[in-house]
């Protein structure tokens, strides 16, 4: 560092006007009388240089050219390296160095997780596939607990699609939509065909096969646990991007609650989340529940075509098969219904609890357990396991047609093509809620 300091400090003290090449020198007049011989032997003896002639003078005039044109060969040299390569160097040496940006790693996928909430008489175990129930202990009238909900030992079932939506949150729209296709905003989107010619719960990968994120998990005096899920903009051909946040917790009183929310980050998109669990209160590997009682507090359902998809009319269901307004068994007009119930009731109960409804009572004639719905949507799906056929379950138990029924509070279905229907569109800055109640008691 100090030598090139010294070379270039030495540069610049070069006078301005001194030529970057020197001139060629002339011949002394003595010269010209000597032979060419004795010109160079002869010279310090026959010239006399005058004492106020500078060192540095006599050496260029008494220096051969060939060697003043070397002299200037070095010093261009020197000079061009000083330019060219130590100021820089300097500069580099001298400058604190910049940190190295490298891009953020993405941050892993969550791994499918099991999870237990204790609440006494309730125990409720869950998974964070698909934010789904897999197994809720509940007791008889003799304290006697059983497991009432359908399920699977392995969490594989539940992550490759071969699980019939046992337990999990269903979206981002549940139940059907008409040839997988809407329009919104003038822009039709096209929807995955899971169900042809329809689109079912969301499409191939709905929210019941994906990994949630675990935002809480509380085991404590109070507890519960809150799934959370980022569903991307074309997602199943769903426009725009929705964050979605699900929470189960076990109150004090032998009561399940699911707070769902999606708040629509970006796009208006259709939102409607259901909770898709099949009941069997006798214990999952019993019979049937064809001798369940029902009462569901809907006066009306929306009449369905041969592919299952609402006509957009209104039907009463006083002195039909589907008027179970006083509670009525499973069993006793289910023959009457083509393959089983699974249609939509728009709910119209006037009894009121901290904003839901009273929607749906269920009771096991056998054991005595009583479960009673709660909730805030427009609509509730009756669906009877219809299309459940030797699925092995939790502990080898093999589940049947009927083996288990479903209750899904929702909105309408095909809501985004039936403009008489309940919106389900949620546009940026609006959030979409849905809270359920399970309460859990003995008759």
């Amino acid at each position: 560092m100090e030598q090139l300091v010294g070379v270039h400090q030495h540069h610049h003290s070069l006078s301005p006007r001194a030529p970057r090449t020197p001139t060629r020198p002339q011949p002394h007049p003595l010269l010209h009388h000597l032979p060419p011989s004795n010109r160079l032997r002869d010279l310090h003896s026959q010239i006399r240089i005058h004492p106020a002639v500078p060192a540095a003078s006599r050496v260029l005039r008494a220096t051969p050219p060939f060697f003043l044109i070397l002299l200037a060969a070095v010093y261009l040299l020197a000079s061009v390296t000083i330019f060219s390569a130590p100021t820089p160097l300097l500069r580099l040496r001298s400058a604190s160095p910049r940190p190295l940006l490298l891009p953020m790693p993405a941050p892993p996928p969550p791994a499918p997780e099991l999870f237990d909430l204790d609440g006494g008489s309730v125990r409720v175990r869950l998974t964070n596939v698909g934010a789904a129930v897999t197994s809720l202990l509940v007791p008889d009238k003799n304290g006697v607990l059983a497991d009432v909900v359908l399920g699977f030992d392995s969490l594989d079932p539940y992550l490759n699609g071969t699980s019939p939506y046992f337990g999990c949150i269903v979206g981002r729209v549940a139940n059907r939509i008409k040839d997988g296709k809407f329009t919104l905003n003038g822009v039709q989107y096209n929807l995955s065909i899971n169900n042809p010619p329809n689109t079912l719960h969301g499409g191939f990968k709905g929210f019941d096969k994906t990994v949630w994120g675990v935002a809480e998990y509380n085991k404590g005096d109070k507890p519960s646990i809150t799934f959370k899920y980022y569903s991307r903009d074309g997602e199943e051909g769903y426009p725009g991007d929705v964050s979605v946040t699900v929470r189960y917790s076990l109150l004090p009183s032998a009561t399940l609650k699911l707070e769902m929310e999606a708040i629509p980050l970006n796009k208006a998109t259709p939102i409607s989340l259901a909770q898709h669990t099949y009941w069997n209160l006798a214990g999952h590997g019993s019979r049937d529940v064809l001798s369940h009682s029902v009462q569901i507090w809907g006066s009306q359902i929306t009449p369905v075509d041969q592919t299952s998809i609402p006509t957009g009319e209104f039907m009463p269901v006083s002195g039909t098969p589907f008027d179970f307004l006083t509670g009525n068994r499973i069993g006793s007009k289910i023959d009457q219904v083509p393959g089983g119930y699974d249609h939509n009731y728009m709910l119209d109960s006037s009894e009121v609890r901290s904003g839901l409804r009273h929607v749906a009572k269920v009771v096991d004639p056998s054991s005595s357990r009583a479960l009673d719905i709660w909730a805030d949507a427009p609509g509730l799906q009756f669906y009877t396991g219809n299309f459940l056929h030797g699925i092995v379950g939790k502990g080898g138990a093999v589940y049947g047609k009927h083996a288990g029924l479903c209750l899904e509070t929702q909105g309408f279905p095909n809501a985004v093509n039936q403009p008489n229907f309940p919106s389900v569109i949620f546009h940026p800055g609006e959030k979409y809620r849905h809270t359920m109640l399970f309460e859990f008691s003995t008759e």
